[in-house]
């Protein structure tokens, strides 16, 4: 069971705007990592196919459009996003994205791109290694990471909570988010919503 009610729901994909916005993956996710060692490269990789698994959503080896739709790039600095080759073309807007994060001292940013129905079909992480991310598992970035990229989640939806919990010493990802992000991926509920009553159908089925 969870003790989250639909307010709480409703609350989770209620921007700063005070706008209600919903979306999932409309396509299978096909992820790649950049900057990064093989085993941390797999830790982020198992992290998506455990809440894959946990939402009943599909993996794939290739993308039919974009060839990968999630790409997750570990760094030092913020500039180094920079000389990506043709990432300024895939995010929006990033020289001016690069220098406010760095402004604001950021280390994590996560950029999503959206089809003609408004589904996710791409999403990019950035996480930058300082002090605070270093000093973390890699296997509780990676989950972090992925629950966030999982929806489009508010931009305030995890501002005094975090989305995962401690069994021992490992991060594990929260019962309430869990059930709530297998509800969210229930096939009768719409893939993007806009309407609060989306929150009220999405609690109706958390378990």
């Amino acid at each position: 069971m969870t003790d989250l009610t639909a307010t709480d729901v409703e609350a989770l994909f209620t921007r700063s705007t005070g706008a209600y916005l919903f979306a999932r993956w409309g396509r299978p996710i096909v992820p790649i990592v950049f900057g990064t060692d093989d085993a941390t490269l797999s830790t982020v990789k198992g992290a998506v196919e455990a809440l894959a698994a946990l939402t009943g959503h599909q993996m794939a080896e290739t993308d039919a459009e974009l060839g990968v739709n999630l790409m997750v790039f570990f760094f030092r600095e913020w500039e180094e996003l920079l000389a990506v080759p043709d990432l300024d073309r895939m995010v929006d807007g990033l020289p001016g994205t690069v220098a406010r994060l760095k402004a604001a001292n950021a280390n994590q940013y996560r950029a999503f791109r959206f089809d003609a129905d408004g589904a996710i079909k791409a999403a990019f992480v950035f996480v930058r290694m300082d002090d605070a991310m270093s000093a973390l598992p890699a296997a509780d970035i990676a989950l972090m990471q992925a629950v966030q990229v999982m929806v489009l989640w508010s931009d305030t939806a995890f501002a005094d909570r975090s989305p995962l919990a401690r069994a021992g010493d490992v991060a594990v990802l929260h019962p309430d988010i869990a059930a709530l992000l297998a509800a969210c991926y229930d096939r009768v509920l719409p893939v993007v919503a806009h309407d609060p009553s989306h929150a009220l159908r999405v609690a109706a089925r958390l378990t």
